[in-house]
């Protein structure tokens, strides 16, 4: 049998220690406050905002509709594809049941 092979690890030879770092103590420096300024006004979008009308309104669900009844079609269209599939995959069983079922009585 082929027996895999596991890698060894190395054990380590001893404790590893860092180098010790020397840290000095950084300056502080004060600095002045800055002087308070008034809050900016929000600037104004140039973008001009969705405004609609009663005629694209009436676009809007004419549109919505129309892909509601071409999703529904092809939906119903599919589930009649399947329906017709398997009424013909049972006649054929049928079929063939009957005509096994009269050869067998012929011999």
């Amino acid at each position: 049998m082929l027996r895999p092979k596991i890698p060894v690890m190395p054990q380590p030879t001893g404790l590893l220690t860092l180098p010790a770092r020397v840290i000095e103590p950084a300056a502080v420096i004060q600095q002045q406050p800055a002087p308070v300024t008034p809050p900016v006004a929000a600037p104004v979008s140039s973008r001009p905002s969705v405004q609609l009308t009663p005629g694209s309104v009436l676009a809007l669900v004419g549109g919505g509709t129309a892909v509601v009844l071409v999703v529904g079609a092809v939906l119903v269209s599919m589930l009649l594809a399947v329906a017709i599939t398997g009424s013909s995959v049972a006649v054929c069983a049928v079929v063939l049941r009957s005509l096994i079922t009269a050869d067998a009585k012929r011999r």
